[in-house]
């Protein structure tokens, strides 16, 4: 395909910057523990100092790939999908969803909610960051709000996005890696005193998959 045309179709969400996809065990929030298909996407302007995939953040690293190659590799493996970044909804999400569901597969999203939601999705992950905030639709759409815990500010910053979020959201407080040891505690304490929220803890590290 010429550049053009491979621009034009990755505008349309025909091709997506596929940084990586790959099988494995759900290791955050909710669905913790279950076998998964994820599929990372490229591309991300929010720009968090702690991010564990930064190599995700420039789009033009990673080549553009045809949908229906996306959703053939997926359905191979697993019934459900988690789409991840980068940030997913950087770009439309409706025509790879579309043929997910044609594919008859579950399809989760892990997002920051900043851009207005495409795509249709049967879990919504939604995991604000300070410096984008995310749109009314995600807040919304949320079947989860999974904020991460790097300093005891974000305890505050976890409270101000549960009011925002629909009121059937599932909450989680989870520890950024690298503060885990200094954070979980906090976390553990703060859940027993305000049990509306749980604990999410990135399990997958534990068990050293990806």
């Amino acid at each position: 395909m010429l550049q053009k045309e491979i621009q034009l179709a990755v505008e349309k969400g025909e091709m997506l910057p596929l940084m990586e996809e790959f099988y494995t065990i759900q290791g955050e929030g909710y669905h913790t523990g279950t076998a998964a298909y994820f599929i990372r996407i490229g591309g991300c302007d929010v720009g968090c100092h702690w991010c564990d995939v930064k190599e995700s953040w420039n789009a033009e690293l990673h080549p553009p790939t045809q949908t229906d190659v996306i959703v053939e590799h997926a359905k191979a493996y697993a019934d459900t999908v988690v789409v991840t970044g980068g940030e997913p909804l950087t770009w439309d999400m409706s025509v790879l969803t579309q043929k997910l569901k044609e594919a008859q597969l579950k399809i989760h999203i892990e997002t920051s909610g900043c851009y207005d939601v495409t795509g249709q999705w049967d879990w919504f992950c939604l995991s604000p960051k300070k410096n984008k905030l995310p749109v009314q639709s995600a807040y919304d759409m949320a079947n989860e709000l999974k904020v991460i815990i790097y300093n005891k500010h974000d305890f505050i910053f976890a409270e101000e996005q549960a009011v925002k979020v629909n009121a059937n959201a599932i909450l989680f407080l989870q520890p950024e890696w690298s503060k885990k040891e200094e954070m979980t505690p906090l976390i553990v304490d703060y859940v027993m005193k305000n049990p509306k929220w749980r604990v999410s803890l990135q399990t997958h590290k534990y068990l050293n998959i990806p």
